[in-house]
């Protein structure tokens, strides 16, 4: 499934993968009774909270007063707010935000910094002076942990950058340079995965090769954070590649009409490379239909959120977008508000363990670099069309699916990782057992 930030509508993902009704029933189950002996979850540190996409500081002080009471996570997903010629909006959503004692994330589509060189002869430092920007961005991060402290959790860097590359070719969606006009295709010289894989996370072009990326994780570099930052988004697709170029945590989708099967499907690989990788994981519920009311209602995001909170999630967000000026607080109705709250109150008395098996025992095993989109008939790193393997790769994670459900992680055969200790069973995507 895909979901809007900032402008961009994308439809929607459906993969027939079921899972065994016995899990299903298990989501359907009524609320586990309250323990007020079971001490907080939240003290190990998960984060639950919402996106803000509207565009003025008076919608976030009025969303953030809306769910105060029941989130601990406010994510500034405003490019119009972070975005923005200066700092002074960003700083009241941030300082309002901190004083409702939320911790928060801020959304960036690029960070503005000094240029001390021209980039291909067209993107210089005197780019910003004539359109009355000043590059603020760099230095606003290096003081955010002095003015915050650990309410700021870091920075959400472009958006969905796997599942533009399964889709278009091309992992932050322009397929032509905005400056240049020149295809922004390097993948199609790829002659291979291997290629694709290493053009995707440290190549030419690639996510960890960007400038804002680089200027972000990488403090060794001119004009760069005096320390690194921890870097989110959001994806349908390529998680285990994500992680590798450079995101400390992505956010898996769990919007769209698509059935259960395919969300445990989509959480089994982002839980699986993060778990592999050493990184965190967390889920954004999501559009379930691309008009009004966008998302699904407050039954099913309940549902919805128990699974991702039992499937181990650190972070679980609520997509809030698009604002208009008849709808202050985004597409969330009451009905949608009430599930964010009933999750909230139950979370803080009921262990963890109640809604599902928090990480996966058994391991489904992919070939090294082969970049799987999110349905069967996607191509290979958005270049090949399913080759000789993919059915049998397709056929052997569905049969997994269904006899393991949640307790299934789907991960990549990579030699840089030693995965074999960290589960009970393994199977590779050609394993002659799986039945």
């Amino acid at each position: 499934m895909k979901k809007i930030v900032l402008f961009l509508i994308l439809t929607l993902i459906n993969t027939a993968v079921v899972i065994p009704i016995i899990y299903e029933a298990t989501l359907n189950q009524t609320t586990p009774n309250m323990d007020s002996s079971v001490s907080s979850n939240l003290s190990s540190g998960f984060f639950f909270g919402i996106t803000f996409g509207g565009t003025t500081v008076k919608q976030a002080e009025n969303l953030i007063d809306k769910v105060k009471s029941y989130t601990n996570l406010f994510v500034v997903a405003s490019w119009t707010i972070s975005g923005a010629q200066n700092s002074s909006a960003l700083d009241q959503v941030c300082d309002y935000a901190a004083a409702a004692n939320l911790y928060f994330i801020v959304y960036f589509n690029f960070i503005y910094y000094n240029y001390t060189n021209q980039i291909g002869g067209y993107y210089n430092s005197s780019t910003w002076e004539d359109y009355g920007y000043t590059p603020w961005h760099v230095s606003w991060l290096n003081t955010a942990k002095e003015r915050w402290g650990d309410k700021f959790l870091g920075v959400y860097l472009y958006d969905e950058p796997g599942g533009k590359q399964i889709d278009l070719g091309y992992w932050n969606g322009n397929t032509t340079n905005p400056f240049t006009g020149v295809p922004n295709q390097p993948h199609y010289n790829s002659t291979n995965y291997d290629q694709a894989a290493s053009r995707f996370t440290v190549g030419s072009g690639s996510i960890l090769r960007s400038g804002s990326m680089q200027h972000v994780i990488n403090s060794s570099i001119p004009n760069s954070v005096t320390s690194p930052l921890p870097v989110f988004t959001s994806d349908y697709a390529l998680y285990w590649f994500d992680y590798l170029a450079g995101y400390s945590t992505v956010f898996v989708e769990l919007g769209g009409t698509a059935g259960i099967g395919n969300k445990v499907q989509q959480i089994a690989l982002c839980r699986g490379a993060a778990n592999v990788e050493g990184k965190d994981w967390g889920a954004i519920l999501t559009w379930t239909y691309n008009y009004p009311p966008y998302m699904e209602d407050g039954q099913a995001m309940l549902k919805d959120m128990k699974m991702a909170y039992g499937a181990g999630a650190k972070y679980l967000l609520v997509f809030d977008y698009p604002y208009s000026s008849n709808n202050s607080l985004g597409v969330l109705t009451d009905d949608q508000f009430n599930a964010m709250k009933t999750f909230w109150n139950l979370i803080q008395s009921t262990p963890r363990s109640t809604f599902g098996p928090v990480k996966g025992s058994v391991a489904y095993v992919l070939p090294e670099n082969y970049g799987l989109g999110p349905t069967p008939d996607n191509k290979i790193w958005g270049f090949w069309a399913p080759d000789n393997s993919s059915a049998l790769i397709w056929n052997n994670m569905e049969t997994l699916l269904n006899q393991y459900g949640p307790k299934l992680d789907i991960i990549y055969d990579d030699p840089n990782f030693n995965y074999q200790s960290d589960y009970s069973t393994i199977y590779y995507w050609n394993s002659t057992n799986i039945s």
